[in-house]
């Protein structure tokens, strides 16, 4: 075969390789990898008491949503003794927009406002679930948190925060447990739902999650 058709055809792989491998590439909303990156630390609380309640959520959850207002009371409760952590988990195989929804809280949180994003997120989750353009949602939410908006954007859509959520992702897999949401962890000991929960409404209890804090405290004391 002519020496001359056969570089032709091999520089003709090369460059259908090198297109297939950067539409891959573009095309993958979860960046493929944490790129090197660290788990997020959103943390709130003094954490006192040694002791730390880690969430991981999915903002598109509405399971997640059910706890969201439990969980924050119960971190305002505590305040002083525990640390609340949020990290993220989204299934995007049932939850489309959940990945778009923590760049949002992740473009919002390096401008010192992870918190209000978060808690517009679940607030408002039944508005921008469903929606085939949410970025334009969360936009109005980062102008109504005071965010720049051009540097929310820009955040949005840049591999640190992609690599993040990434990062998240990778940690909860290192804790064995199935991805399901939410998932809860206090001082790195899995929570079941059903230690949450109401056994009459089924529902997420204060009072519940309260007394899984005071058990962690009192063990911490006596360590």
């Amino acid at each position: 075969m002519d020496k001359r058709f056969l570089a032709i055809l091999a520089g003709i792989v090369i460059i259908l390789g090198g297109i297939f491998i950067f539409t891959k590439g573009s095309g993958d909303e979860n960046g493929g990898g944490s790129g090197g990156a660290q788990p997020t630390s959103h943390i709130s609380g003094e954490g006192q008491a040694n002791v730390t309640l880690t969430e991981y959520g999915d903002y598109q959850c509405p399971v997640c949503a059910a706890y969201y207002a439990p969980l924050k009371e119960v971190a305002a409760k505590y305040n002083k003794e525990i640390f609340f952590q949020f990290r993220n988990l989204p299934l995007t195989s049932i939850h489309p927009n959940a990945f778009a929804a923590a760049r949002a809280a992740e473009a919002a949180g390096m401008q010192n406002k992870y918190w209000e994003m978060h808690s517009k997120l679940y607030e408002n989750q039944s508005a921008w679930a469903g929606s085939s353009s949410p970025l334009n949602l969360f936009k109005g939410y980062a102008q109504s948190i005071g965010l720049d908006p051009t540097k929310f954007e820009q955040d949005y859509a840049s591999e640190t925060v992609n690599d993040a959520i990434n990062a998240d992702l990778d940690a909860f897999s290192k804790t064995g447990r199935p991805q399901s949401t939410p998932s809860i962890f206090i001082n790195d000991k899995a929570v079941e739902n059903s230690e949450m929960v109401d056994a009459t409404t089924g529902a997420p209890s204060i009072e519940k999650i309260s007394a899984l804090i005071d058990k962690a405290i009192a063990e911490q004391k006596n360590q």
